[in-house]
């Protein structure tokens, strides 16, 4: 099933885009997704939330945003987690669409219009997702993706979906569609919703402090009768893995991210009961993975 984009009415280019970027020490990819998001005058304002970055970022930011009328610059706060940072932004933008973009993700102009030309044909609380793409241009893992079960999540984090009949929530070696496609779950790299339907989901959930927030208010959406698409052609580069955080603690946070998802959405007792019989192959599947990286490089890069 997909859906057409059809014209929108002349009040509809009167709403405003808010971009909202949360960064922690996200290197030197940060300046340029900066860049691209100033360069494209569909969004009204860029707000970019620090949640730690180092002095001389620090500063280079805190000259743009005196310099530009367009940047709104949110410090001092310290590190509070990606969801958390999302609502901050979220709650002092002034436009009538949310934007939530990666501080290593560089959007490609034209593309917050499209997310939101979409939306508008949504059933509320509705969500889109940009198309992640590498350096070379290919998707990238995790744009799009099916629902999450503990099964399919113990598959795709481990060898197992490279076995025949078993498939992987990842969605990017499968054929690119030509048309906003309805998804279970979409990046929030690069996700975008209006304020009636962030208000409406209450935001991001921020018992999550980095990872999975992003499938948890996509769900939420679903369940409250709401739409969430996949958008092919609102581009973004997306580098990826770029913030110098221990891996080890990012996995961390990952992990723990997961094991609350599925306990909350567990409904009966069985389930809850598998799930902790399966937490300990979740966190060898995980943290091994983590441990193996960061025997190979300590920071993730």
């Amino acid at each position: 099933m997909t859906t057409n984009v059809v014209p929108l009415p002349v009040h509809y280019w009167h709403k405003r885009i808010s971009v909202i970027m949360v960064s922690y020490y996200t290197g030197a990819s940060l300046m340029e997704a900066v860049a691209a998001v100033l360069a494209d005058e569909d969004i009204l304002e860029l707000i970019i939330v620090d949640n730690g970055n180092t002095a001389s970022a620090r500063e280079r930011l805190w000259a743009l945003a005196q310099g530009q009328n367009r940047v709104r610059l949110v410090q001092g706060h310290g590190n509070i987690g990606f969801g958390k940072g999302c609502n901050y932004g979220a709650n002092i933008a002034k436009g009538d669409y949310f934007l939530f973009l990666n501080p290593d993700a560089v959007i490609e102009k034209g593309t917050a219009m499209t997310m939101a030309k979409c939306g508008e044909n949504l059933e509320k609380p509705w969500i889109t997702g940009g198309n992640l793409q590498t350096e070379h241009g290919a998707e990238q893992r995790g744009a799009r993706r099916k629902a999450l079960t503990p099964s399919s999540a113990l598959f795709s984090f481990t060898p197992l979906h490279k076995f025949p009949g078993i498939q992987s929530v990842h969605l990017e070696d499968q054929p690119l569609p030509d048309a906003p496609k309805p998804m279970p779950i979409v990046s929030g790299a690069c996700m975008m919703t209006d304020r009636e339907s962030f208000e409406m989901l209450g935001g991001f959930d921020e018992h999550y402090f980095l990872h999975v927030e992003d499938i948890d208010i996509c769900r939420r959406a679903v369940q409250m009768g709401g739409d969430v698409y996949f958008v092919p052609n609102a581009k973004v580069m997306h580098y990826g893995s770029t913030s110098k955080a221990r891996i080890m603690r990012v996995e961390s946070n990952k992990l723990v991210g997961f094991l609350r998802y599925f306990w909350r959405y567990s409904a009966k007792w069985w389930a809850k009961c598998l799930l902790i019989l399966a937490a300990p192959f979740m966190a060898a599947a995980i943290m091994g993975r983590a441990w193996w990286l960061s025997v190979r490089r300590p920071w993730v890069k």
